[in-house]
């Protein structure tokens, strides 16, 4: 079990009861009475509340799912309370305390309509898409109301309710009702004014467009912007690498590039970028782009909602992956979806043959990688003190399958022999889904890490000093600058599309630039004889590569992009294979050093890096880099760009021929004649059968 898991628990448990506790002794107060236990109580489960409210919230999520959420909690509190004020004045004396019941009546019937006005509000501010990067400012939007009125209503509830709750409490502690009346009354204000304030978001000088409007927008932005060439993804919370390695490539492309999301929370999590990005969560508003200029779409995974945009026959589409090894999932059946597949090399050519999946080898397109311009090539033996071993396992995945991550079975040994070695430094860089699937896998993840911070307190050395620090705090602070947006802390979405319009020209130079003054501040920030665990998408995993002299990985497209360098590399085997077997399998690994489960091979493989005439598998890499990723002449964006180019040409012939069959045939196209069939009132006639004339199941 993680360190700090048990303590976590215990204290949450603490917490949770200790409120049950004060609810008990809570209600023992009010019945006895006995006012001091009743106050205390009181405002001890009032307390715990509030900070738990700010400090976790997770955990009282977790009183939600079985009823007992901050409305009940609040309002057993309160009327605990009142029972108490019942037994005290049990002699008829409560007279003088009917506004002060009245007003709590209205207090929560206020937070109830503040409530029901949160939810108009945030439909009438939530669009049928997203954007960021573009100009937005046609569809009315403004600033977004208080998020505590509008999304908190837990926190509202709990403080507007506070004055109420210590204005009885003093009631209870004096006798006289004019503590009560303040506090609720107070309370009442509070409640009132937020629900007045917030429903001013309703009136017609708030309100952003609505749905009708913001999609007749969009049909015009598109009409006017023209876009020729997309990206278009889906994915979860973890996958937007799989998108992020292809922006600077899109970015490069001739024509009007575009980035199609499907999920809303995918706009935050891709990278900086210039390109116009739109998010079209429902399938039926996604068919605007059938109606575009958009000819090409490229998809780096696949997901279940790709079929929804491959059915648009106007668009060509061209399946380019997120990385390339010999996996099985590098030669998916579902590839045979798209018009083309874009693969590196020869190898993955040949792979999707030996697969035997159905995928046509004539759509097979050799563009090679262009987003490994950035790796660095082989420059011979280290000259620095220490050898830099980069060890980037992959992930567990999916199936099970104990070779697809050497981190359970041989991650601990490996580091061991590398730690050992005092003339090693070691970046450790694991996928960001380990352990996602088999705890093992997290585990082994953190065990490893463990050992490399202990390795670390056992060795000194002199470390940069303080003027490199400061220089990475500066470029740290002027690539967050370039790269992320500030929002006020209520930000919605339709803000944040607001803020997020249209880059200044020049932005994604700068980047570009910050991130690589970046990078090299970072390192030489570092101590070069200390070794690093690198998490975080900063620095990236090519700049990793810069800096080491040898790769230690599975079979990934980690391996396959390294070889782009010629630097020597190592796989581990975990796979249950002999390494004969494990040569013919997997072909990226026919120019490695084969390391086994207990990672016997490592000193082998650092005596070849440190010693050229000692390495018998320079000339291997050297072909088995042609082979996979492709020749270097002409260069990579040059073949991706011309293979994007044909393919948009491909499109513009297919709607040429479409366009000759309709004219010559004289049949009205599909909407056409939808159109025309429409009776005078524009109502549908009705479907033989009574049955509906169209559904979206049957397809625009």
């Amino acid at each position: 079990m993680p360190a700090g898991t048990v303590p976590r628990r215990a204290v949450q448990a603490a917490a949770l009861l200790t409120m049950l506790v004060s609810f008990v002794l809570q209600l023992v107060g009010a019945l006895l009475p006995n006012v001091p236990l009743l106050i205390a109580t009181s405002a001890a489960g009032l307390a715990l509340d509030l900070y738990l409210q700010h400090r976790d919230p997770g955990l009282l999520a977790l009183l939600g799912k079985v009823r007992f959420d901050v409305m009940v909690r609040q309002l057993l509190r309160d009327m605990v309370i009142m029972l108490g004020l019942l037994r005290l004045h049990d002699d008829g004396s409560l007279r003088d305390y009917a506004p002060v019941f009245v007003g709590v009546v209205l207090f929560y019937a206020a937070h109830l309509g503040c409530q029901a006005v949160a939810i108009l509000v945030r439909r009438s501010r939530t669009l049928p898409f997203v954007t960021r990067n573009i100009d937005a400012s046609g569809l009315h939007l403004t600033a977004a109301p208080p998020r505590i009125l509008a999304r908190q209503h837990g926190r509202r509830l709990v403080r507007f309710a506070v004055p109420a709750t210590l204005g009885l409490l003093v009631t209870v502690g004096t006798g006289k009702a004019a503590g009560a009346m303040a506090g609720v009354g107070l309370a009442l204000v509070l409640a009132a004014g937020g629900l007045l304030y917030l429903a001013s978001w309703l009136r017609p000088a708030k309100r952003i467009a609505t749905d009708e409007q913001a999609i007749e927008w969009l049909d015009r932005w598109l009409a006017e912007y023209r876009p020729t060439v997309g990206m278009y993804f889906s994915g979860g919370t973890s996958s937007a690498y799989q998108a992020n390695m292809w922006l600077s490539t899109l970015a490069q492309l001739d024509g009007k590039p575009i980035i199609v999301l499907r999920e809303r929370f995918m706009v935050k999590k891709i990278d900086a970028t210039d390109i116009p990005i739109v998010c079209i969560p429902k399938v039926h508003h996604l068919m605007a782009l059938e109606q575009s200029t958009l000819k090409v779409l490229l998809h780096p995974s696949n997901s279940g909602k790709t079929s929804q945009v491959l059915r648009m026959p106007s668009i060509k589409h061209a399946f380019i992956n997120h990385g390339e090894s010999d996996k099985l999932s590098s030669c998916n059946p579902y590839s045979k979806a798209y018009d083309e597949i874009w693969v590196a090399g020869p190898a993955a050519r040949e792979r999707y043959q030996l697969a035997d999946i159905g995928v046509d080898d004539r759509d097979v397109v050799e563009v090679g990688r262009p987003q490994l311009a950035p790796i660095q090539p082989y420059a011979g033996a280290p000259t620095r003190p220490f050898t830099t071993v980069l060890y980037a396992p992959t992930w567990e995945g999916w199936d099970g399958n104990p070779g697809n991550t050497s981190v359970m079975l041989a991650g601990e040994n490996i580091v061991r022999e590398l730690l050992a070695d005092p003339a090693v430094r070691l970046l450790y860089k694991p996928h960001p889904m380990t352990g996602s699937v088999d705890p093992r896998a997290g585990e082994a993840n953190r065990r490893i890490k463990d050992m490399i911070r202990e390795a670390n307190e056992r060795r000194q050395g002199p470390r940069p000093g303080p003027e490199a620090a400061a220089e990475l705090e500066r470029l740290t602070a002027e690539l967050q600058a370039l790269t992320t947006s500030t929002f006020r802390p209520s930000v919605d979405e339709a803000e944040r599309m607001l803020v997020q319009t249209a880059p200044e020209p020049g932005r994604s130079a700068a980047v570009e630039a910050a991130t690589a003054a970046w990078e090299a501040a970072y390192w030489a920030s570092l101590p070069e004889w200390e070794h690093q665990i690198v998490t975080g998408p900063r620095p990236a995993l090519y700049s990793c590569f810069n800096q080491a002299d040898v790769l230690i990985s599975d079979v990934s497209s980690v391996v396959s992009d390294y070889l782009i360098s010629e630097k020597p590399y190592a796989v581990a085997n975990t796979s249950g294979m002999s390494e004969e077997e494990f040569l013919a399998n997997f072909p990226t690994v026919t120019a490695a050093t084969i390391l086994t489960p207990d990672a016997s091979g490592v000193r082998a493989l650092l005596a070849a890096v440190r010693d050229p005439r000692l390495d018998r598998l320079a000339e291997a890499r050297a072909q088995l880099k042609v082979q996979l990723l492709g020749p270097s002449d002409p260069p990579s964006l040059v073949r991706f760009n011309q293979a994007a180019l044909d393919l948009a040409r491909a499109a513009d012939e297919r709607a040429a021929r479409v366009a000759a069959r309709a004219a010559a045939s004289e049949i009205p196209g599909q909407r056409e004649a939808a159109g025309a069939a429409l009776p005078d009132d524009g109502a549908a006639p009705a479907a033989p059968g009574g049955g509906d004339w169209f559904s979206p199941a049957q397809g625009r």
